[in-house]
């Protein structure tokens, strides 16, 4: 018995190690034999009409032909004096992500419309390291942003401890703060190092006018002729992101006129002045509601008087259902000042927050480019009830979504909502991880990973009576069909420990794909499990009938089976409209969005 149990123990300690050495899958042949003319050689000539006509890559000339084969023999150390393909070099190629990639690599989107014919991709409190309640604030996040091609920064701007200046932190909260001076060189350095379109910075404004004034003087100290000076055109509609490159750009709630407040009554004497609680509802009687006290406090251009008061500090239970972006209370000890003109001046996207209603606030007319703020509770409750008037808002001005402000742990709601009626900024918070998180990296992969994404055409259009395009529609017909083919995996055993997902035998591999899109486009397929091998091949194939394949994201998620449960073993999220037809290699990303040096899987990808 003993001697059983060491060969046994052995035996299966010895087969995690087994690592079969795959070939080029029978497609993978079938076609190199097709266009080589049944010869063990492919010509450059032959190549380049494989690439043409299978591969759909109708820009391709000899000179990129030349350069592929050159790279890819090189690679292979082979000494061929000219250059021709073996299947196995032919396989090699195909495996090469960045030449052979299922997306396009360069900016080919229409890029000169007005700003609000963009997706654009969106950070939320993009400071916080963590969580929303007691992380640190910091730089650190906004670099890293920048740096994926996040082109919306929203920092909170306070008051320090002395009042005297500015920090951004998560008001009334025990996020640490950072400062704004640090916050700002931090965008400035890295703005443009993965795309060259504009960064808008939305700033929520806690301040009082003179530091108002400071966050003015830093900001144009600190970009200078990267800050864009808006111009007296933008209120009617913004500028395009290829007029606006290399630009950082302001969008904040214009700042108010304060005027005394009579019939103040008597104040409280227990009023905690740092909490910067200020009532915003405008009462014709001139009498302060404390009870409202997450409205402005002054309407725009108005003599209508007004108040603001404080109110003593919440504990922290009392703040999970409040999201900030709602709170733009700002506290003026001196009560007749007036904004400084250089801090309104810079702003060239004015926001706002539906003050009497989401529906009103998206049925008003504004006669300025405006950005109005919603929840994304608000956004769903809308899109239930008159999800039209979304769509048509956002033909002409700009909607920004937010998470709701229970989500503490920097979770995130499903975008495709907020995209399907047309929201051009869908913040994120980016330091988390998820399946949501994951559809916003895959969206805007597409691109170029610009950062901005046109919008299809019929989320601008109307029809001849005012109608406009509904997502919830169940009557829309199949536009196109996608047939996506998964042949095999490979990586894992470079990238892996041999016993990360099991301790005695080689992983147990399948293979998840979702549609993401407009409800009659959703869909879930799975591949069987391969048993004990690193290099799994699947050679299985799966139809997707599109109605809207412009919203559509492909889903995909590699998984280790195990009786308990499952391990991750990566995942990507790729737009269907950006996707190369033919033969390709698709890298996999760990859970946080940050890509393996060597898992991929082997596809095609065909629309019928």
């Amino acid at each position: 018995m003993g001697s059983y149990n060491y060969y046994k123990m052995f035996g299966c300690f010895n087969r995690k190690f087994k690592i079969n050495e795959v070939g080029p899958p029978s497609d993978v042949v079938d076609v190199f034999k097709l266009y080589s003319g049944g010869e063990p050689e492919m010509s450059p000539d032959k190549f380049l009409r494989f690439l043409i006509e299978f591969q759909g890559d109708r820009g391709t000339t000899s000179d990129d032909v030349e350069r592929i084969m050159e790279r890819v023999l090189n690679l292979s150390k082979s000494h061929l004096t000219r250059y021709v393909f073996s299947v196995n070099d032919f396989f090699h190629y195909l495996l090469l992500d960045d030449i052979n990639g299922p997306l396009k690599t360069q900016v080919h989107h229409d890029m000169t419309a007005p700003l609000q014919h963009y997706f654009i991709y969106t950070g939320h409190n993009s400071y916080l390291t963590g969580n929303q309640l007691s992380s640190d604030c910091s730089e650190v996040p906004i670099i890293r942003a920048l740096q994926r091609g996040v082109r919306a920064i929203e920092l909170d701007l306070w008051p320090s401890n002395t009042k005297d200046g500015i920090q951004v932190l998560h008001g009334r909260t025990l996020t640490t703060p950072v400062t704004l001076d640090k916050c700002l060189k931090s965008i400035k350095e890295h703005a443009f190092v993965n795309s060259p379109y504009p960064v808008i910075i939305t700033l929520e404004d806690h301040l009082t006018p003179s530091l108002q004034s400071k966050v003015a003087e830093m900001v144009t100290s600190t970009f200078g002729d990267m800050l864009y000076f808006p111009k007296v055109s933008d209120k009617y509609e913004c500028p395009s992101p290829d007029a606006l490159k290399y630009q950082i750009i302001l969008s904040t709630k214009p700042p108010k006129e304060y005027l005394q407040c009579k019939n103040l009554g008597k104040e409280r004497s227990s009023v905690d002045k740092d909490s910067y609680i200020a009532s915003d509802r405008y009462v014709s009687s001139g009498i302060c509601d404390a009870s409202s006290r997450y409205e402005s406090s002054v309407r725009y251009g108005t003599n209508d008087v007004s108040c603001a008061s404080s109110s003593t500090s919440q504990p922290l239970s009392d703040l999970l259902g409040v999201d900030y972006e709602d709170d733009d209370d700002i506290e003026d000890e001196k009560f007749g000042h007036q904004k400084a003109p250089e801090y309104k001046h810079l702003i060239t996207i004015h926001a706002s927050k539906p003050k009497n209603g989401t529906r009103k606030a998206l049925t008003d007319v504004p006669g300025k480019a405006k950005r109005l703020s919603l929840s994304e509770q608000a956004l769903q409750k809308a899109a239930n009830l008159y999800g039209a008037d979304i769509v048509r808002f956002t033909q002409k001005y700009i909607l920004r979504v937010f998470p709701k402000g229970t989500r503490v742990t920097s979770t995130n709601f499903r975008p495709l909502t907020a995209w399907m009626h047309g929201a051009q900024m869908v913040a994120f918070n980016m330091q988390g991880y998820g399946r949501s998180l994951w559809m916003m990296h895959g969206m805007f992969r597409s691109n170029g990973g610009s950062g901005y994404v046109k919008k299809p055409d019929f989320l601008m259009n109307k029809g001849p009576n005012g109608e406009v395009f509904d997502p919830k529609s169940k009557t829309l017909p199949v536009k196109q069909t996608l047939k996506v083919k998964i042949y095999m995996g490979d990586g894992w055993r470079l990238d892996f420990s041999q016993t990360h997902f099991d301790a005695f035998s080689p992983p147990d591999f399948y293979t998840k794909i979702y549609m993401a899109g407009v409800a009659v486009d959703v869909a879930k397929k799975r591949t069987r499990v391969i048993d004990d091998d690193w290099t799994p091949i699947w050679n299985e194939e799966f139809t997707f009938p599109l109605r809207v394949p412009e919203l559509a994201l492909l889903e995909i998620v590699v998984q280790e089976y195990d009786v308990d449960k499952d391990d991750f073993a990566g995942q990507t999220c790729l737009p269907v409209s950006e996707l190369r037809p033919g033969i390709r290699v698709v890298p996999l990303y760990n859970k946080k969005g940050e890509k393996f040096k060597s898992v991929k899987l082997l596809m095609r990808f065909l629309f019928v």
